[in-house]
C-alpha cells in the first residue's frame, strides 16, 4: 500500500512540475521529507507538503517584488 501511494504520489509530482513552477519546492521537499522522517517515517507526505508550501512561499515572494518599472 505505501508502494503505491510513493509511486502515485511521485508520477503526481513529476507530472505538475515544470521549470517555471520548480520555485522553493525543491527546498521546502527537502524540508518536509527530512521533517516527515523525524515525525515518524512520512518522509514523502512530509516532500509533498513541503514542496507546496516551498512554492506557495516563492509566488508570494516574487509578487512582493518590486517590479522596477518607472
Amino acid at each position: 500500500m505505501k508502494r503505491i501511494i510513493a509511486i502515485t504520489l511521485s508520477a503526481l509530482l513529476l507530472a505538475v512540475s515544470q521549470t517555471s513552477l520548480a520555485a522553493g519546492c525543491i527546498k521546502g521537499a527537502v524540508a518536509g521529507g527530512v521533517a516527515g522522517h523525524v515525525a515518524g517515517h512520512h518522509a514523502i507526505a512530509g516532500a509533498v507538503a513541503g514542496c507546496v508550501i516551498g512554492h506557495h512561499l516563492a509566488t508570494k515572494a516574487k509578487d512582493e517584488q518590486p517590479h522596477g518599472h518607472s
